[in-house]
């Protein structure tokens, strides 16, 4: 039986699990398979689909010609069947738009790239950002954080164990960036008690 808990941190839930769970990225075994496996976009928010727009300039020469033709025929978003806004894909596979291929084949977000080298303002999609966190708008406006797990990331998971990196430490960054410095500290206080 699952017997996780939810942390409440001022407006936001919080599994455990994110507190709890080991999680560290291996780039190295996946490649970047997040940009190019799913069965929809990444999740956006209507400024995240703005600034992709605004910055497209910045970015757009890392990108697949596939990906700028999709971009230049339905825009920056699409509404996946779910009816929420996600990332354009390319055609009828599931790499998504923005998708950047190194001569090596490992796959990155061109935004981010571009991020990453100082000449583009906007980094990636906090969706993006976050995993393997999701993020849910709760009907009271409360947002709620629970862990996603993927098959792609199981290399990720055994590799945070192995270092004794949480979910929340692995995710410092873009939960400080979204959430602000107090939460973070909220969620460093939390594991203590838990």
């Amino acid at each position: 039986m699952d017997d996780h808990r939810i942390i409440c941190i001022d407006d936001v839930l919080v599994s455990s699990e994110i507190i709890e769970e080991y999680f560290s990225c291996d780039y190295d075994k996946c490649r970047g398979a997040c940009c190019i496996i799913g069965d929809s976009g990444a999740p956006l928010e209507a400024s995240e689909a703005e600034a992709l727009e605004k910055h497209y300039g910045d970015y757009s020469d890392l990108m697949q010609p596939e990906g700028r033709e999709i971009v230049g025929k339905t825009g920056f978003f699409t509404i996946d069947e779910d009816g929420d806004m996600v990332t354009p894909l390319i055609g009828d596979s599931e790499e998504c738009v923005f998708t950047h291929f190194a001569p090596d084949g490992t796959c990155f977000c061109s935004p981010e790239r571009r991020w990453c080298e100082g000449k583009c303002a906007f980094r990636k999609p906090v969706s993006c950002w976050l995993y393997p966190i999701r993020v849910t708008v709760l009907s009271n406006g409360m947002k709620a954080l629970n862990l996603h797990r993927w098959h792609i990331c199981a290399d990720a998971f055994e590799k945070g164990r192995r270092e004794g990196v949480k979910v929340y430490q692995f995710l410092r960054e873009p939960l400080e960036e979204v959430f602000g410095k107090d939460f973070y500290q909220a969620l460093c206080e939390a594991e203590k008690l838990l």
